[in-house]
């Protein structure tokens, strides 16, 4: 069964593209007349996600006009931060407005086309707490590797280093719901650093890589970039 549900982290500062984009959220940025969000929805909304929880924070009225377009029917749901969460933190309050065993975890800045198909059947077969979607890449230094083992389990994040190639974390997250919200955990935490690299000895995490266009446009150089490469958000 495909996942239906799905929660994208939009509540970050985004300081780094404040350069581009100073008065917006980074996910608000405009790509050829559109939020880059609205490319993000528009993929997993065709590929099957029938309902979006937005964790929202920072500058959060800036998206009123995009639900308005976008959600006419008001077929969506906010989870409001009253102070930063963390990612961790913000996932987890997010996970209080679902429904569905699992849901999809996406970052509202990164766009990776991954198979959600694939995923979902992915994550049953594993029966896995947390099912990542790896993207692989050459020559890099921006992004930190994941290791597997023979199985697809995760073993291993390294970090953030010059590597000529590996797996990276896409920001994309095939989540358990419930047992995430059974987890004990501070109020605010780090998704990666606080909960998934803490727990993968006694959880069940695995990595599916999918080799397709990914781009974070959380850099000016890439946010530029992806203006020229449109038709891969279409």
């Amino acid at each position: 069964m495909i996942i239906g549900e799905a929660i994208v982290l939009a509540g970050g500062l985004g300081t780094r593209l404040r350069s581009e984009v100073p008065h917006l959220p980074k996910c608000m940025a405009p790509v050829n007349g559109r939020p880059f969000i609205a490319y993000v929805t528009d993929y997993f909304r065709k590929a099957g996600i029938r309902r979006f929880i937005f964790a929202l924070g920072y500058l959060h009225s800036a998206f009123d006009e995009f639900f308005r377009q976008a959600f006419p029917d008001g077929d969506f749901a906010v989870s409001l931060e009253s102070e930063p969460l963390g990612t961790g933190g913000a996932i987890r309050q997010a996970c209080t407005y679902g429904s569905e065993e699992s849901v999809l975890i996406l970052n509202g800045d990164t766009f990776f086309r991954i198979g959600l198909e694939a995923l979902s059947a992915f994550h049953e077969e594993k029966d896995a707490d947390c099912s990542l979607c790896l993207k692989p890449m050459t020559m890099f230094d921006r992004f930190g590797v994941v290791q597997r083992d023979d199985q697809q389990r995760v073993t291993h994040f390294r970090e953030k280093q010059f590597y000529s190639q590996g797996l990276i974390n896409g920001g994309v997250y095939a989540l358990r719901r419930e047992r995430f919200l059974g987890e004990d955990l501070p109020a605010k935490f780090s998704f990666e650093k606080d909960y998934l690299e803490r727990v993968l000895e006694s959880r069940r995490i695995y990595g599916l890589e999918q080799d397709d266009y990914f781009i974070d446009i959380g850099i000016p150089d890439d946010y530029r970039r992806v203006q020229h490469e449109i038709n891969e958000l279409l």
